[in-house]
């Protein structure tokens, strides 16, 4: 029987793993990386979450991979414990279904270094995966030998940069043989990661792939108005108002993730805080209740959450249009994942204008909603004055109307109104034929 993965030529193995996952189809960026990693090219693949990068550059690479021979292989960094995590999952995930042992170890800030330099010493592993400040720490103290590591993998770019992540990253880079394959993927692009780009790949391939569907329509997406009412009170009630399954609520910066908190625990709710100024322990640890589902509400910054990757997430509530809005669609797609329902609410005021108008331009549809008697109904549309002009605008005055309808006033005839209704129409039709002529 034949798999829709069999067109990529990978090692039975793969093929095994890929059907214990339930994988069906290839998706977009697979299609496009898979052939092209296989070839050795240096690759940029710019793609959202949810879009299957993960398994795009793990089954190409795996397939080169030489169990028979003893030592790292591929190197993969990630800007965040949560997402190193993840990454570990999927590629001992693949590990597993190999007849040779395939090892894969992760290495991360926060857990025993000792412990870690110890196993290193008695065997190197094939697949290294950890975030960039450990894994640069163990290749400084000679523990960790990536020199042998002909394929490096950059994920997350503009998170890594972001952390201030890139220059160990860089220097991770260095250690490695200068002909080897370099993969870097990245939501954005930013231009500060340019240099790394030019310095460490030899003409890379640019593949950007856009999610189809920029929200899933199982998520109802809501614009609510601040505009002289109490944000946190706001949030409070929408928090309470039909009991949420899990509700992940984003604010810009760690200072209003902390207010936001603050409050809500004070009206009793308890809540789970995420962001980059929290410590590792303690990191660790909301982060493994979260997973375990005991937060109901969670508070958090876009780039802290991005390891928060729950398919029971009900609510998504925007505190604050986010700076840059690129992370609209990241916020977004923390719900209504595998076609249950989700709902997602945006406040704005009205400095947020600009800002919601450019989502709207990116095709995303709000609905717009308030808050009244303790209930979330239907509001107007905050644009209902430009639409009644431009409704205006396109009811252009016919003289030769206006002159029937003011005689019909002094000469009210028999049929006289029929007379102007048919008028109109007539003359409604030749219009929009004359439209479809020109078109």
């Amino acid at each position: 029987m034949t798999h829709a993965f069999d067109k990529f030529n990978l090692s039975p193995y793969l093929i095994e793993a890929i059907e214990a996952i339930g994988f069906d189809q290839p998706t977009e960026i697979q299609n496009k990386v898979i052939p092209e990693v296989k070839k050795g090219r240096d690759i940029i693949g710019q793609s959202q979450t949810g879009s299957g990068k993960t398994h795009s550059f793990l089954l190409p690479l795996f397939n080169k991979l030489d169990p028979a021979r003893q030592e790292v292989q591929i190197v993969i960094t990630a800007p965040s414990r949560e997402l190193a995590e993840q990454l570990y999952n999927a590629a001992s995930q693949l590990a597993e279904h190999s007849a040779e042992e395939i090892t894969v170890q992760s290495f991360m800030g926060g857990t025993d270094k000792s412990r870690q330099v110890q196993k290193l010493k008695n065997k190197q592993p094939h697949v290294v995966i950890g975030t960039p400040g450990r894994l640069l720490d163990l290749i400084n103290n000679n523990a960790l030998l990536t020199h042998t590591a002909p394929f490096m993998v950059v994920d997350e770019a503009d998170m890594t940069l972001d952390m201030g992540f890139l220059e160990d990253v860089d220097k991770i880079a260095s250690k490695l043989p200068s002909n080897g394959q370099m993969l870097v993927f990245s939501a954005t692009i930013p231009q500060k990661l340019q240099p790394f780009l030019k310095k460490y790949m030899r003409n890379p391939l640019i593949i950007e792939v856009e999610n189809e569907q920029v929200i899933a329509d199982t998520v109802d997406n809501w614009l609510i108005s601040t505009k002289g009412k109490n944000k946190i009170d706001m949030i409070h009630d929408l928090l309470t108002i039909g009991q949420p399954y899990m509700a992940l609520v984003f604010a810009n910066t760690k200072e209003y993730v902390d207010d936001i908190a603050r409050s809500l625990k004070k009206k009793g709710l308890t809540v789970a805080v995420v962001h980059g100024g929290i410590s590792s322990r303690e990191r660790r640890r909301v982060m493994r209740q979260i997973q375990n589902l005991e937060y109901q509400y969670v508070v958090a910054t876009d780039l802290a959450a991005r390891g928060i990757d729950i398919e029971g997430i009900s609510h998504v509530i925007n505190a604050e249009v986010p700076q840059d809005l690129d992370f609209f669609v990241h916020r977004v797609g923390r719900t209504g994942r595998n076609q249950l329902p989700g709902t997602a609410i945006t406040l704005y005021g009205p400095d947020d204008e600009k800002d919601i108008e450019i989502i709207e331009k990116k095709g995303i549809v709000f609905k717009p909603k308030e808050i009244k008697n303790g209930e979330v109904v239907d509001s107007y549309d905050r644009n209902r004055r430009d639409h009644r002009k431009n409704k205006n605008q396109d009811q252009t005055f016919d003289p030769e109307i206006h002159g029937m309808r003011k005689k019909a006033k002094k000469n009210i005839k028999p049929g006289y109104k029929r007379k102007i209704e048919r008028r109109k129409q007539e003359k409604s039709k030749r219009a929009r034929r004359l439209k479809d002529r020109n078109q």
